[in-house]
């Protein structure tokens, strides 16, 4: 039994030699493969061959977050049955010496086999996932890299289930195989998802490079409008550069949920095809679709500093996610505008949504753009109840920001150049000739020289609190914005409740709001109002029945005790920020505002 486990080994490392080009150099190619014979027990097992190693110690890591995921996910607790080899197979010793690496004594061996399975039933677009229907390989919490070697180049080959007949990747094939991909270095791969399974994938091309879209149940769904609208999108985004950078894109489609992640050469998303039968949903998903693909080009390729190369065992600390995310989500809209797939009066009503969206909440007065971009780490998919009277968003208020920086550069250079010239800067100087990212200093720099004169005012907006003057802002580009403060008809509280199994409890406190300054806090249960029980109508019925300046009696229970709290009830105000063409522009406003939107 022992002999016939050893010539099996010998003859797979001599195949994979032979096959991929594994040298006895330190600097070849580490070949994975990974298998999923048992796909209901949601393991993937993955076998890590490395030729060439010098040195009596190796520490194999698992990446500890995703890119574009700003999350320690601690990928390394999924890893199980951990095994490493001689080229005899005989077994080395190992330890783990902190939680995500793996330290392997081979001694002299220059060769080492490594075994192990990972865990993946993860529903997010960050986290590897398999069952009996599909499997979505994130490969940063599926490959492991030995550390100082990240830009060794490796290549994958996939071995799905035996009932399925599709692998989807962005990554590049090995010549000859439609199994086995290759990449130039870590990065590349742990930027490049897998998806297995039996999904449909409809295949395009755009200037001659291929692209697929893969999906699982496309149903009714129109494909012809799906591709030729993706197609219109691919043109629009690169047509702002003048190049395709990429061999090949894969958009993967992985399943039910929430979410999307861009990375070089795909998207990897979560997808329900019934939702897209009704037009606006189909439209939402579109720009959707437009923010993902963009990101090739801003956060993959135009960066900060600290978005790459990445250390991919701690935080990447950056201030300016505000740019890298919120830049996208402003053109989003002006791609599909561009394309003829969204009107113009779509466009400035999504841009007044993302005004409201962080105009409306106390975070405002609290944090900047920059600190919302630095600070994400310490929040991401975790929002408490105190989040809007302390953070903001940096997607919302980067793309109101976005839509400055544009209006002003085109004021200041009589529409001659646009925040696209500052994307196309960003993107020639330092991705294609330094071959890096930007600090934030460069990054202003940048803008400066594109809007030929001092942006101290925007520079600012993003990163103090200072308030925004729309009206100047938006004035640039022909048009008006609605920044008149109306008074919302009823009583003012400022608490935000939830009922659950017939009680009534306080969700979130808005800050400086009559129940803060009374004392309320958020998980009180509300007993009763003036007397009467508390029900699900119960703020309802006072912001009818109740007007401003009353005092209402509030009994709640708090760890196991009855409080009373006596609330004089305040009135809220709000601002629409309504935006609208001026009425009677000037030639330049008129220009700008023609050349900005179709």
């Amino acid at each position: 039994m022992k002999k016939t486990c050893l010539s099996v080994v010998f003859v797979l490392l001599l195949m994979e030699t032979l096959i991929y080009g594994v040298t006895q150099k330190a600097d070849g190619k580490l070949q994975f493969t990974v298998s999923m014979e048992k796909p209901q027990n949601h393991c993937y097992h993955v076998r890590i061959s490395c030729q060439g190693l010098t040195g009596g110690t190796h520490d194999f890591i698992m990446p500890a977050w995703t890119p574009g995921y700003y999350l320690i996910m601690n990928h390394a607790k999924n890893v199980l049955n951990f095994h490493a080899a001689d080229l005899a197979g005989k077994p080395l010793a190992w330890e783990k010496i902190d939680k995500n690496t793996w330290r392997i004594k081979n001694g002299r061996e220059s060769f080492i086999l490594v075994d192990y399975d990972v865990y993946a039933f993860g529903r997010s677009v960050a986290e590897s996932y398999l069952d009996d229907e599909r499997g979505f390989i994130s490969p940063t919490s599926v490959f492991m890299h030995i550390a100082g070697r990240l830009q060794q180049p490796a290549a994958v080959t996939v071995k799905p289930y035996r009932d399925w007949n599709r692998i989807a990747s962005g990554l590049d094939p090995a010549p000859g195989t439609t199994a086995t991909f290759t990449a130039p270095d870590f990065d590349v791969l742990y930027d490049s998802p897998i998806l297995v399974g039996n999904q449909e994938a409809l295949t395009f091309e755009v200037q001659g490079i291929p692209h697929v879209f893969v999906a699982s149940d496309l149903g009714n769904i129109d494909r012809q409008k799906l591709i030729a609208d993706l197609q219109l999108i691919i043109m629009d985004a690169t047509g702002i550069f003048g190049e395709i950078p990429y061999r090949r894109y894969a958009f993967l489609a992985i399943g039910p949920g929430q979410g999307g992640l861009e990375h070089l050469n795909s998207v990897a998303f979560t997808f329900n095809a019934a939702e897209l039968a009704n037009p606006a949903s189909y439209k939402r998903w579109l720009c959707f679709m437009a923010h993902e693909f963009f990101h090739l080009f801003n956060v993959k390729r135009i960066r900060p500093l600290a978005l790459g190369p990445f250390a991919y065992d701690r935080e990447n600390y950056s201030n300016l996610l505000w740019v890298s995310e919120g830049f996208t989500v402003y053109y989003e809209d002006l791609i599909l505008n561009r394309a003829g797939l969204l009107s113009r009066e779509e466009v400035l009503e999504r841009r007044r949504t993302d005004i409201i969206n962080f105009e409306k909440i106390p975070g405002r007065l609290f944090q900047s753009a920059a600190a919302s971009s630095f600070d994400i780490w310490s929040h991401f998919l975790d929002w408490g109840e105190n989040a809007d009277n302390t953070t903001i968003s940096y997607y919302d208020k980067g793309a109101a920001l976005a839509l400055l920086l544009d209006f002003k550069i085109r004021h200041e250079t009589g529409n001659k150049k646009t925040l696209d010239d500052v994307m196309r800067t960003l993107y020639q100087k330092f991705h294609k000739g330094k071959s890096r990212g930007f600090s934030d200093s460069e990054f202003r720099v940048v803008c400066e020289k594109a809007a030929g004169c001092r942006l101290d005012e925007f520079f600012a907006y993003a990163n103090t609190v200072q308030k925004i003057d729309y009206k100047k802002y938006l004035g640039y580009g022909g048009l008006d914005i609605d920044i008149l403060p109306r008074e919302i008809p009823g009583a003012f509280l400022g608490a935000a409740v939830r009922e659950q199994e017939g009680k009534l409890y306080i969700q979130s406190v808005e800050w400086d709001s009559p129940a803060a300054n009374s004392g309320l806090c958020a998980r009180d249960e509300i007993i009763a109002v003036d007397g009467e029980r508390a029900g699900a109508g119960t703020m309802a019925e006072l912001r009818e029945r109740k007007k401003p300046g009353e005092k209402i009696r509030i009994e709640v229970s708090r760890n196991q005790r009855i409080r009373v709290y006596n609330v004089v009830l305040g009135k809220k105000t709000e601002r629409n920020f309504a935006i609208k063409p001026l009425a009677n522009p000037t030639p330049l406003q008129a220009a700008i505002l023609k050349s900005w939107l179709r």
